[in-house]
């Protein structure tokens, strides 16, 4: 599997559900995602990938600073 493929399964394996049923990400649990996959990532470097290639995110954060919370579209078959 390259690397590429591994971020795309940290990202997915990262996202939880809210309590109001959207799906949610945190740049911490993507980076222990990333971590357990060998693929090491600062929370900044996170956040820009999220950035790049998550391109209908809204961030939800309700802090400043390198954590942050997005909001993501649930997948559709």
């Amino acid at each position: 599997m390259s690397q590429d493929d591994e971020v795309w399964r940290a990202f997915r394996e990262a996202m939880r559900r809210d309590d109001s049923g959207q799906f949610t990400v945190s740049t911490r649990d993507f980076v222990a995602e990333l971590e357990q996959r060998n693929s090491p990532h600062t929370l900044r470097a996170a956040n820009t990938w999220i950035e790049m290639h998550i391109t209908t995110f809204s961030d939800i954060s309700t802090e400043e600073g390198e954590w942050r919370l997005f909001q993501v579209p649930a997948a559709r078959d």
